[in-house]
């Protein structure tokens, strides 16, 4: 009697069904079966045609050669001349 044997997966299917009952292995597999709709549902929602896009987050712009930020401070640069 190998792993693959009908008899095998009879008495494994009989043991199962003893210890759990027929009605709690009909709820397993409906949940079972909702979440696989769930599922699909989900990625044609993802794949439907003539949805907005989320826009890319916006990046600050970077601040002149001669000023930097440090902890969120502008620092400026000594060795560059003061603006008049």
């Amino acid at each position: 009697m190998g792993f693959g044997s009908l008899w095998h997966w009879i008495i494994v299917l009989l043991v199962v069904l003893v210890l759990f009952g027929r009605g709690r292995v009909s709820e397993i597999m409906g949940d079972f079966g909702k979440g696989i709709k769930s599922f699909k549902q989900g990625l044609n929602e993802d794949a439907a045609p003539g949805q907005a896009a989320v826009p890319p987050a916006q990046i600050p712009p970077s601040p002149p050669a001669s000023q930097a930020t440090l902890n969120g401070e502008t620092v400026v640069d000594s060795n560059q001349p003061k603006p008049r």
